[in-house]
């Protein structure tokens, strides 16, 4: 697939980085816009040692990662054998540019077959502790990453955008399941060099707000925002399903909760309702399996015990744990976490204690390190009632053998 879009790596990197224009970029560099602009094209000169040096510093990634070739004949051709090098632990490099026209191509038929694996890991996540699947999924696109030049046309964009969306489940992993932002950052700027390749904008806009969460959860709400605007005009590029437009909004409000603004997030989220209850033309794209109108409930729920309306929140997450399916065990946790937070802000530590100890039933089949956040929370929150009978009694199952040694482990 030619890139017609210039040298996407270095744009993709770029907004990930929250370099929102070319100017922006020549500024934190020191060099002009015409020199930006230059690197971005789709023949892009190698840098200057000093501007190289900054430009890996502040975008995260040697420059071929970035989408240059370098001059030397000798590391091109090295680059020209393998697009990436990444291990289960610390993968180092994203995309490399190369050109696909010096290596031998693959048959159609990898497309779909590198797809359905995707696929497969996509419907893994669900059940497969995180541990197991991470590694599991990042061999996976280390394999993409060979594949793609090797790759030309309608394959080429079906392998890139498999590769996109095994980059990110990769990244869910880290940030929501591993508790790894740092990994994850690096990791979601692999999954949107990929979604660019594919030319893809709606995976596009799905890398960029699931990396609007790591400054969300830390309380960056300028960095969150910056990050949801790329993927909003992102998606209006799609065509967007009615869904994904009220998953921003969802994702939009948790980072504005989290930065304390619980006002807004209700905003958003009653936004959200409207947008799915007016629905839309377009179908929502298979990848999108995280969100749904129960899931934006749950969403509303948490954001009502963090604004204080306990009985609202109570209400609306009861209702959540009776809609939820019986395969979706992440999600419960968090649900059952957030019940007990509200019965713990209610004053009534026995109601509060026996969420928790369900969400830890749920944990112990089904780790997620969110859903422990939740129970930890409430733990905390219930220091009051420490001596109660009923708090020694998560304290037992807090701090027992089996759930101390899962959560070190992960």
């Amino acid at each position: 697939m030619p890139r017609t879009a210039g040298n996407i790596r270095l744009k993709s990197a770029r907004v990930a980085a929250g370099y929102a224009s070319q100017q922006a970029l020549a500024d934190a560099l020191g060099v002009g816009v015409r020199q930006v602009r230059r690197w971005e094209s789709e023949n892009p000169p190698w840098p200057q040692p000093a501007q190289a040096q900054t430009l890996e510093a502040l975008l995260g990634q040697d420059l071929e990662s970035l989408g240059f070739i370098p001059p030397d004949s000798a590391v091109a051709d090295r680059g020209r054998r393998a697009m990436v090098t990444a291990t289960a632990t610390a993968p180092a490099a994203g995309l490399a540019a190369v050109p696909t026209q010096t290596v031998a191509l693959q048959p159609a038929s990898v497309g779909q077959d590198f797809l359905t694996v995707t696929r497969a890991h996509r419907h893994l996540y669900w059940s497969v502790a995180p541990a197991v699947l991470h590694p599991a999924a990042l061999a996976h696109a280390t394999l993409g990453c060979a594949l793609l030049p090797e790759t030309i046309g309608q394959t080429r964009r079906t392998v890139a955008a498999a590769l996109a969306e095994t980059w990110l489940l990769v990244g869910r992993v880290e940030f929501f399941d591993l508790r790894e932002p740092e990994k994850a950052q690096r990791t979601l700027l692999r999954a949107l060099q990929a979604a660019g390749e594919a030319d893809d904008p709606l995976l596009g806009a799905a890398v960029l707000a699931h990396s609007a969460f790591i400054p969300g959860w830390a309380g960056d709400r300028e960095a969150a925002v910056e990050r949801l605007i790329a993927a909003r005009a992102h998606a209006r590029r799609g065509p967007a399903s009615a869904e994904l437009l009220a998953w921003l909004d969802a994702v939009e409000a948790e980072c504005e909760t989290r930065c304390g603004d619980a006002r807004t997030a209700l905003h958003l989220i009653g936004h959200a309702e409207d947008v799915l209850a007016r629905g839309g033309e377009h179908r929502s794209p298979e990848w999108l399996d995280w969100f749904s109108p129960v899931r934006l409930a749950a969403f509303k729920g948490n954001t009502q015990l963090k604004a204080g309306h306990l009985p609202q929140a109570r209400e609306t997450l009861l209702d959540v744990l009776d809609t939820l399916d019986s395969g979706e065990e992440k999600q419960t946790t968090v649900v059952l976490g957030d019940l007990a937070a509200v019965e713990a802000a209610a004053n009534r530590p026995q109601e509060a204690c026996a969420y928790a100890l369900r969400a830890l039933d749920q944990l112990s089949r089904t780790w997620y390190a969110t859903g422990m956040d939740r129970v930890r929370d409430v733990r905390r929150a219930l220091a009051p009632h420490q001596h109660e009978r009923c708090v020694r009694e998560l304290d037992d199952r807090l701090y027992s053998w089996p759930m101390t040694v899962s959560a070190l482990a992960r």
